[in-house]
């Protein structure tokens, strides 16, 4: 390799010199994105693990939540109750509740559908209307009569016809032809597929719940009223007809030590000694029971 009589770098100089400058510039560029790389992996992983960690804190609840209900035995079992312990540097609150506390959807009958929703604002004739779509999304038609409910759907526009079985999820209310989806957000808090029953327990029932139930509500007051006569409607607790469910609702509340929140509800149907609950629904991240959705007209 030779240089000429100004010092100047010959052309085959110049040429390796561009060519090192643009294999250091592609070095530099490796390391950049493996250094991103680097800080997404140990990101992800970060988030993985808190969200094993929330995963297994849940299921803590779950069983201790499991382990009181079936040491109450089936007559001492409370409907509701909370508690609290600390694990992994983390604290957490347990909700319970039966489903009994909620209306069934599969179950429910017509005239208690129609007054729970006039009472979350529907006027009476569109809630009787609601009710009746309910009733013929979980109902199969008889054999060679008209499929009038599936009618509906089609001149309603819909490309999906009603399941004409039990609801699976209380999200399917949300494709009942003619529900308002504001009617659907506030329902929501107060219907199950879990209960199992046609009633539900006055005791433990929402105000929303009972004005469905104008009956249990009479014997509920009734019950509560320090000054009612001795003839007066038996307690909802004594009522034979008083739902009750195998299922509980629970919510975990988990508070970490670096200030991070997780709220996740599951439901659970106790069972007997060889599988003592088992899992039927498991969402992460909810609203706490005290945040109610922003409330949207009809």
């Amino acid at each position: 390799m030779t240089h000429d009589r100004a010092g100047a770098p010959s052309p085959e100089q110049g040429i390796v010199i561009v060519a090192v400058l643009w294999i250091l510039m592609a070095l530099s560029a490796l390391a950049m994105i493996f250094s991103l790389y680097l800080s997404a992996s140990a990101q992800a992983l970060a988030i993985d693990d808190a969200s094993l960690q929330a995963e297994a804190l849940v299921s803590a609840g779950l069983e201790l939540t499991a382990y009181q209900l079936t040491l109450a035995g089936e007559k001492g079992r409370p409907l509701r109750g909370t508690f609290q312990f600390r694990m992994d540097d983390a604290d957490v609150s347990v909700a319970f509740t039966s489903e009994a506390a909620r209306i069934d959807l599969n179950f429910a009958p017509k005239e208690a559908l129609a007054g729970f929703f006039a009472g979350l604002g529907a006027n009476k004739a569109a809630a009787m209307d609601d009710a009746e779509r309910i009733v013929g999304w979980r109902t199969r038609p008889m054999p060679g009569s008209a499929n009038d409910e599936e009618a509906l759907y089609a001149a309603a526009g819909l490309n999906y016809s009603p399941r004409q079985s039990l609801f699976t999820h209380v999200s399917e209310l949300a494709l009942v032809v003619g529900l308002p989806p504001a009617l659907v957000d506030r329902a929501l808090p107060f219907v199950t597929v879990f209960n199992g029953s046609p009633d539900i327990d006055a005791t433990i029932a929402a105000p929303e719940v009972l004005a469905a139930f104008p009956d249990k509500a009479d014997k509920k007051d009734a019950a509560a009223d320090p000054f009612a006569s001795p003839n007066a409607a038996t307690p909802p607790a004594s009522d034979p007809a008083t739902a009750k469910s195998p299922c509980y609702r629970i919510e975990a509340t988990i508070k970490f030590r670096n200030g991070r929140r997780n709220v996740s509800e599951a439901v659970i149907a106790l069972g007997d000694k060889t599988e003592p609950y088992r899992v039927m629904s498991w969402q992460d991240e909810v609203p706490p029971r005290g945040v109610a959705p922003k409330r949207r007209a009809l």
